[in-house]
């Protein structure tokens, strides 16, 4: 099972996420559920770094299919409402994984 955390701050905003286990939907390399969850969590820090020129602080290895960001504190507002926006798009795109693959993905907010 995939676990996905998310950390929010009391007024809401996203603080940072974490990923982490195997869906086991299927055998490694054919694994839709896995793929689709990392494609968009990397996908999502890829277009942090892209976009808005924010680097997050990135945690990931290991055989447990571990991935942590961390949105830097004390971004300028513009900044920080875009970077919001594509957390939000990412949490959207699991949310629908999880829709359709519960058995496999379970998303948390904190």
């Amino acid at each position: 099972m995939i676990n996905v955390t998310i950390t929010r701050s009391h007024d809401g905003l996203i603080e940072s996420f974490t990923m982490s286990g195997h869906a086991e939907f299927a055998e490694y390399g054919q694994d839709i559920v896995c793929a689709a969850a990392s494609a968009v969590s990397f996908g999502t820090v890829n277009a942090i770094e892209a976009l808005t020129g924010v680097v997050p602080e990135i945690e990931q290895g290991g055989e447990g299919g571990f991935l942590r960001c961390v949105v830097p504190k004390e971004l300028q507002k513009e900044i920080d409402e875009k970077v919001q926006l594509l957390l939000e798009g990412m949490i959207v795109s699991l949310e629908t994984i999880e829709r359709d693959y519960g058995q496999y993905i379970k998303i948390k907010n904190i």
